[in-house]
């Protein structure tokens, strides 16, 4: 006796457990991941966009230069407005300091709507965010993610790219809910 009543509050506690996870209106992860993905294509289909990072790793420059995979997954995107110093390169554990503006490409390609949000324009804002190259361990470091480091292992310090950020190199705060988007970064050395 003690065997079926388990087995019915298991069976009922099961079907209530369907029942709501039927109910649920909201998407799944790889719906969210397949809604990232259409949305950032949708943006470069509108670039030139390079499959691969020049041998030389010498990049086009300027407002028409093309968008370069720069991971084998296609997970972030970069072109080069301004390759910066390229004669004073940050080395692992410096510090660098950015300014950017981004654009969240899911809203951009569901509703049209471009609404920008960063600290580039807004000097009140406070200084320009910062974080220490190579460095996973500062949260200063991690919180914007992997993609907005990568630039510096290329470039010179001020420099200017645009990126495409899918969200799993990009800030944390958007990770789990795949917002990609395309960001605008200047990157400057500490003064001291």
């Amino acid at each position: 006796m003690k065997k079926i009543i388990n087995s019915i509050v298991t069976l009922t506690a099961l079907v209530t457990l369907m029942s709501l996870t039927a109910c649920d209106k909201s998407e799944s992860y790889s719906e969210l991941l397949r809604d990232e993905e259409r949305a950032a294509n949708w943006y470069l289909a509108q670039h030139r966009v390079e499959m691969e990072i020049p041998a030389d790793s010498v990049f086009e420059v300027g407002p028409d230069a093309p968008y370069y995979r720069m991971d084998s997954d296609g997970h972030l995107y970069m072109q080069v407005v301004n390759a910066g110093d390229m004669e004073d390169k940050p080395q692992d554990g410096d510090k660098i300091y950015f300014r950017y503006n981004r654009v969240n490409l899911k809203l951009l390609y569901e509703t049209g709507t471009e609404v920008e949000s960063g600290n580039m324009d807004n000097l009140a804002s406070g200084s320009a965010t910062g974080f220490f190259k190579g460095n996973t361990i500062y949260p200063s470091s991690t919180q914007f993610g992997t993609g907005i480091q990568v630039p510096m292992d290329y470039l010179g310090y001020y420099s200017e790219v645009n990126l495409v950020l899918k969200s799993y190199v990009g800030f944390t705060s958007d990770q789990s809910q795949c917002i990609p988007y395309a960001v605008n970064v200047k990157y400057y050395k500490p003064e001291y």
